[in-house]
């Protein structure tokens, strides 16, 4: 259930902050009043959140009503998967009149490289995705190799799909690209340390050679292919 709304107005200094994991941490504590603020999907927020947060999933068409019905003058901790979503949600609510918002840039991938602890509402299933020594015998299966991890949910991603497609084309054949949703590996992603994406690697002859988090460019990623 969503905290109610106060018709009280709000007085404190309006803020807009990323935090780090220890700060996020932090803020729970001090803030008990604070509202937790997750903005994924109902699918997986119920896949793993942090302990009393609640869920609104910034993609949905209410999103802006469901902020509308919370206590603006309340801290709030927003988080989603790697800081993208958060961030967006953060600029919202300031614009909104929020009076204190915190933006925990790692997420629950960084949340999760910690092993802190989570909230399931679904089981896990324990085969999904594949672990680290399957990836390892992937990237080795060929000369050269270029690993796409990526969501579904997540716009950079979309935005680096027909750049990796066009540059596969104009290799000829010499680039094998592999795409890794991360949502269908949690395991990899843990075991990779892997705390935003889109995230990218490439190996040659098996052994890593580059790799990049965050949206890049063409000539960026041909440069490394020389």
């Amino acid at each position: 259930m969503l905290p109610l709304v106060s018709n009280q107005p709000t007085t404190a200094k309006v803020v807009n902050e990323k935090v780090s994991i220890e700060q996020f941490e932090k803020l729970m504590t001090e803030k008990s009043n604070a509202i937790i603020l997750d903005v994924r999907t109902p699918e997986e927020f119920a896949a793993g959140h942090v302990k009393g947060a609640v869920n609104l999933n910034i993609h949905d068409a209410a999103f802006k009503s469901g902020l509308e019905k919370l206590d603006k003058s309340k801290p709030v901790l927003v988080y989603c998967k790697s800081g993208s979503r958060s961030a967006d949600a953060s600029a919202q609510m300031k614009e909104m009149g929020f009076s204190e918002v915190y933006n925990f840039g790692g997420g629950m991938l960084a949340w999760s490289n910690a092993e802190k602890p989570v909230v399931r509402e679904t089981a896990m299933s324990p085969n999904k995705g594949i672990n680290e020594e399957t990836y390892l015998k992937m990237v080795a299966e060929k000369p050269l190799v270029l690993v796409d991890f990526h969501a579904v949910w997540c716009g950079p991603c979309k935005k680096l799909s027909p750049i990796l497609a066009s540059i596969v084309e104009k290799q000829g054949g010499r680039l094998t690209l592999i795409k890794l949703d991360s949502d269908e590996n949690p395991d990899l992603m843990k075991a990779k340390q892997i705390q935003g994406i889109p995230y990218l690697e490439l190996y040659k002859d098996g052994k890593l050679i580059w790799k990049n988090m965050g949206l890049t460019d063409e000539a960026t990623i041909m440069s490394q292919l020389k």
